[in-house]
């Protein structure tokens, strides 16, 4: 695919260096940089963007994209909390932004592609399916949060770091003057800084805190909440009951404004569904062998999906897993490969 290559650029090291390897090549490259609407004082001034572009004789052009993150990121995020679910938004946020707005931008301005600072690798094209592999770096690996990219959006996307392990990136910047704006790594949740999850969606979204009932798995109250949106599954911390064990948040029941807790065995589940399924390699004739991870921080476990009609799927743990939380996202691996992801269902 010919054309200029736009590289979304954030003022930490791994955009820098990915900016950097692109113009090395020699290609036609230009800077992105987009405003969410809630930055931070931490954040880089964008000012201080353009200007980062000179030590690579990179133009940057700042778009506004504050509108279109309220809806479709941070809306979502609120909705997900009030409905009782735990959101991801960089799950949201890669389709729908950056490789979405960002890309639909980037695209006005003349580029036929857009890049990234994320640790995972694109392969595919001329006439085949576009596929999505884990980056090289284990510890950096981003492709979990790729998981929900379309085949469109595959073929328009350029992951520079994908081959390269964190420590090469440093070194790199290093050995070539490279000076990142921020030495902060890149966050779950960017828009959220200076406060809690929780304060966040009071102060800022507008949820209003409804106290209710703490009751164990046999439906026994054992204490009161001052707001289920403080609250995800699997949660130690913040329940304040005595019992003779620790408590842990087994479910969040919305409808009558009940946490329900119990203990570590009572987190433990041996299957879940998931909705939503993007099946970057294609949907699966039948249930295939996959190892699954249920949130980013979690190890890929073995397990058998099912898939069911085209975008569900049944997910069958070889071995018990813990916590698995309504509105995470579900990815599946083969290998290094990417099949597909979707979200856990209640």
């Amino acid at each position: 695919m010919s054309g200029a290559i736009a590289i979304a650029v954030s003022g930490g090291v791994d955009s820098l260096v990915s900016a950097y390897l692109l113009k090395k090549q020699q290609r036609d490259v230009f800077g992105i940089h987009f405003l969410t609407g809630f930055e931070t004082s931490t954040d880089p001034p964008s000012g201080d963007i353009e200007a980062l572009g000179r030590q690579l004789d990179l133009r940057v052009v700042v778009v506004d994209l504050k509108a279109p993150f309220k809806t479709m990121v941070v809306d979502y995020f609120t909705a997900a909390y009030q409905n009782g679910e735990t959101p991801n938004p960089c799950l949201v946020c890669n389709p729908m932004i950056k490789f979405g707005a960002l890309l639909d931008e980037a695209r006005r301005l003349g580029a036929s592609r857009l890049a990234t600072g994320h640790y995972a690798r694109v392969e595919g094209g001329q006439g085949r399916r576009y596929r999505l592999f884990r980056g090289v770096d284990e510890t950096k690996d981003q492709s979990y949060f790729l998981s929900r990219l379309t085949q469109d959006q595959l073929a328009r996307a350029c992951f520079p770091l994908g081959t390269l392990t964190k420590a090469e990136v440093k070194a790199l910047a290093a050995a070539n003057g490279l000076h990142p704006l921020t030495r902060q790594e890149s966050q779950d949740v960017c828009f959220i800084r200076e406060t809690g999850y929780a304060d966040f969606l009071v102060r800022t979204t507008g949820v209003s805190p409804q106290p209710g009932d703490i009751v164990d798995t046999a439906g026994n109250r054992v204490g009161a909440h001052s707001g289920l949106h403080q609250y995800t599954v699997g949660q130690r911390r913040g329940i304040n009951c005595p019992a003779s064990r620790a408590y842990y948040v087994v479910r969040i029941d919305t409808r009558r404004n009940r946490l329900v807790v119990g203990f570590k065995d009572d987190l433990v589940a041996d299957s879940c569904r998931v909705k939503g399924v993007n099946w970057i390699a294609g949907v699966p004739d039948g249930p295939v062998s996959a190892d699954t991870r249920i949130r980013y921080r979690h190890r890929a476990v073995p397990a058998t999906v099912s898939p069911v009609g085209l975008d569900g799927a049944v997910v069958r743990f070889d071995r018990p897993q813990a916590a698995v939380t309504p509105g995470q996202g579900a990815v599946f691996y083969r290998g290094d490969e990417v099949l597909g992801g979707g979200w856990i269902e209640r």
